[in-house]
């Protein structure tokens, strides 16, 4: 394997490994602090039990996320010297308020953790806000920093040198908001289907049926509500990047030819040497009308720009059409959710409406892994777009590939103890007998 392959590879196993735990990370706060803030106002017992099980798996996904994350941040120097070296001076402090969000996070959850009976009750719950919101700040940061090697800003470069740095418009380039946007609905997307999948499963096999049930209800509420605004926030993204990378935008959709009133495909193989697209269904118009607005709009295809800048078109265009799908699938569940609340709620017991969320556990990772690949793979051959080649950063040192596969066993051995240690902390939830939510005031010693 040659080095510039391996270090690839090895980025995308830690990133793709990395998002998920990140993600969860961010988004499980906030389930946490809902469960929190309904056992403050009822004092029911099984919001209290139902807090501490999801702070536990907080903690565990907050380590994870964070040994993760250093190892990634690690591999860019390691891996990509030469990025670091032109990226460095110019999102370097943007990058560090990434660090000071990790930090007050890290301080929050210990107040949390270990603030039972020992701080006042609302403030206990607002340190476990504060977990949320700095998580969320963390992500939306490195977010900002992925936006700005998609779209390079801050800096004039002259004569191959960087002049006129300025770090604020680095971080708010023209990328980060419309990135950051979708990434926080997938995030909320992803880690609220899964958590929905996996409570009623358990309900499914008929235990601690009101424990799962409240459990489901509220991670399927933020997950629902993300699902149905994620393609307001994919229209945006879609129309930024037309303007911004059309080459990207041109290899999602498999558009060779540049031309008025495009179709959208929908499904098919690319055909790169022959520039076409086979077994698509074809909206006539529509990629016009999502690019720009207009359906007799002109849509850039590939062949305007020269064939070394393409992006590897069959892995952008399938990745995309897989986030697209998946995501309007859970967009369906998320519709047969909120009606059956309000109008069908015979519907929430019947084991055929349980089985679909199982079903969807693991859609929303699978679209959020489609959708990086996309943001990703689309972007080369540039690792700073139109600035800096992919192959001209990568490390000079030989011997990347086993870097790559040491990573790759570590990371797959993280992920079985990961697996086992919430395995373990599920089977000890508390037991409650009836469908009844107890009112007792007395914390339980099994939790999770």
């Amino acid at each position: 394997m040659e080095d510039l392959l391996a270090a690839r590879w090895q980025m995308a196993v830690s990133l793709g490994f990395h998002i998920i735990f990140a993600c969860i990370g961010m988004v499980m706060p906030f389930f946490m602090a809902t469960s929190h803030y309904q056992y403050l106002k009822t004092k029911k017992q099984l919001y209290k039990d139902l807090t501490k099980a999801w702070s536990k798996g907080v903690a565990i996904f907050f380590v994870t996320g964070a040994v993760s994350g250093t190892v990634l941040s690690f591999e860019l120097g390691l891996l990509w010297p030469k990025f670091m070296l032109h990226a460095g001076p110019i999102f370097g402090m943007p990058f560090s308020l990434e660090g000071t969000a990790f930090f007050i996070e890290a301080i929050a959850l210990g107040f949390f953790l270990y603030g039972w009976n020992k701080f006042n009750p609302w403030f206990h719950w607002f340190t476990g806000v504060i977990v949320g919101i700095s998580g969320l700040a963390s992500g939306i940061l490195v977010v900002a920093a992925n936006g700005w090697m998609n779209s390079p800003a801050g800096f004039d470069f002259v004569d191959g040198e960087y002049r006129n740095i300025d770090p604020i418009a680095a971080m708010f380039n023209d990328a980060w908001f419309t990135q950051a946007l979708h990434m926080t609905l997938a995030a909320f997307v992803s880690t609220g289907f899964a958590v929905a999948g996996i409570h009623a499963y358990l309900m499914l096999k008929g235990k601690n049926i009101a424990f799962h049930r409240s459990a489901f209800t509220i991670a399927l509420v933020f997950g629902s509500v993300a699902a149905l605004l994620q393609p307001i926030s994919g229209d945006l993204s879609a129309k930024d990047i037309a303007v911004r990378q059309p080459a990207k935008l041109a290899a999602m959709e498999a558009h060779f030819q540049t031309g008025e009133s495009v179709p959208l495909i929908i499904g098919g193989i690319p055909d790169v040497e022959k520039k076409e697209v086979n077994y698509a269904i074809e909206i006539p118009g529509a990629l016009s009308f999502l690019a720009h607005g207009d359906f007799e709009a002109e849509v850039i295809g590939l062949d305007q720009f020269p064939e070394e800048d393409h992006p590897p078109v069959l892995i952008t265009h399938i990745a995309f059409q897989i986030m697209v799908g998946l995501g309007m699938a859970l967009v369906g569940l998320s519709l047969l959710f909120l009606f059956s609340t309000w109008k069908k709620k015979v519907w929430l017991d019947a084991r055929w409406f349980l089985w679909l969320f199982v079903i969807g556990t693991p859609l929303g990772f699978i679209a959020l892994e489609a959708g990086w690949t996309v943001t990703e793979v689309g972007r080369q051959p540039w690792i700073i777009y139109g600035i800096l080649r992919t192959e001209d950063a990568v490390s000079p040192i030989p011997g990347i590939q086993y870097s790559f596969y040491l990573f790759t066993a570590v990371y797959l051995s993280l992920a079985v103890v990961v697996t086992f240690l919430l395995m373990r902390q599920i089977g000890a939830v508390p037991s409650y007998p009836s469908q009844d939510i107890p009112s007792s005031d007395t914390s339980t010693s099994s939790t999770f």
